[in-house]
């Protein structure tokens, strides 16, 4: 009996020391932890922290939309520009009385007219037409081409009337990808193209793109565009026309979250809208808080501040109703934390939750 007594002890000791011995690695669930009411403090991992209670007085002005120097250029030097004829485009050209020098054209390619399907504008610049032979294209709009080739006619035909169009547009191109359903090269028409034309060519966004974040590369330079700041600078992305070589990359919304930790009713990461997203939105498109967990006193919502290399902690209490009215005008970025600490009661039972397998291993050992 005192063998079997000792060693129930001795057993029921090991457990007892490795249970607190390992007391730290029990994981009741985040904390706040003792963060100051208010005020400047160093953390042990060297990152410095502001604490701020949220109220009317400490509540982040809203973000005010100032174009910077390259967009505000792009959107001054953006307009409609008349097409003109580029390299690699087809021209179709017929003359009034004259089919047997240029007939209509034909979509069949079985006929003795070379020029059947339109004359090509080669890498040069310039087209093959019968009579003049070479005549330049590239650079010129349709009606400036038309002219001169009437003009150049005139030596041969006693009444030229040319008609010319385009049948083929084949030099200006511009390439968008990313998060867009259709992504690939498009030819740019005689129509000017609109960044939001361009998209709607591809498609438009996937579910997952970001319309709010936009790269257009031109030339080796980058413009970061967002179509509700457009819409906030009195622009619009119908104002943005592409140019041949222009390419468009529609960033994904991966990009552009807010993630939710803590006591929520649903902890996963929340999309900012095209139209920003508030703290009140969040809070409830997270389900709200857990009723059962959440201590609504200890809301916090984490961000950093890339300039002064700080980090800010807002604390609001969500326990009163005029709370709501901060949290509706508390205006969320990209990649805040909001953390909801659990109550007292909860974090104690986590800890109980966590040491009730020992002591069960232990009422087991005892009946041996």
């Amino acid at each position: 009996m005192r063998y079997g007594s000792s060693k129930f002890f001795g057993i029921m000791g090991i457990l007892v020391i490795s249970t607190l011995s390992g007391c730290a690695s029990i994981n009741p669930g985040l904390q706040s932890g003792d963060l100051p009411p208010s005020g400047t403090f160093m953390a042990a991992n060297g990152i410095q922290f502001n604490v701020q209670p949220l109220n009317l007085a400490t509540l982040p002005p809203k973000r005010i939309v100032t174009p910077n120097h390259d967009l505000a250029q792009l959107i001054k030097t953006s307009g409609r520009t008349e097409y003109r004829i580029t390299k690699g485009d087809i021209l179709g050209i017929t003359l009034v009385g004259y089919p047997e020098i240029a007939p209509p054209l034909t979509n069949s390619s079985n006929t003795a007219n070379p020029y059947a399907l339109g004359f090509p504008v080669d890498q040069q610049g310039f087209i093959q037409f019968p009579l003049i032979g070479r005549i330049k294209a590239s650079g010129l709009s349709v009606p400036q081409f038309t002219a001169n080739l009437q003009s150049k006619l005139k030596r041969y035909l006693k009444h030229s009337d040319p008609q010319v169009k385009i049948v083929n547009y084949r030099g200006n191109k511009f390439f968008i990808d990313g998060e867009v359903k259709q992504p690939g090269e498009f030819a740019i028409a005689d129509v000017p193209v609109s960044l939001y034309g361009a998209i709607s060519m591809a498609g438009g966004a996937t579910p997952t793109g970001d319309s709010n974040s936009i790269v257009l590369n031109r030339g080796g330079k980058s413009y970061h565009i967002g179509l509700q700041t457009l819409r906030e600078l009195g622009s619009s992305a119908n104002q943005i026309y592409l140019q041949d070589g222009d390419s468009v990359h529609v960033n994904s919304q991966d990009r552009n979250k807010i993630y939710v930790l803590g006591e929520f009713g649903q902890v996963e990461p929340i999309p900012i809208l095209e139209q920003g997203i508030s703290l009140a939105q969040v809070l409830g498109e997270s389900k709200g808080l857990n009723a059962n967990t959440a201590n609504a006193a200890k809301i916090y919502i984490v961000r950093d501040n890339l300039n002064t290399k700080t980090t800010n902690i807002y604390h609001i209490d969500m326990q009163t109703i005029t709370s709501f009215a901060l949290a509706n005008r508390f205006e969320m970025q990209a990649n805040d934390i909001v953390y909801v600490d659990p109550t007292g009661l909860t974090r104690w039972n986590r800890v109980i939750n966590a040491i009730l397998p020992s002591t069960s291993a232990i009422n087991v050992i005892s009946g041996l």
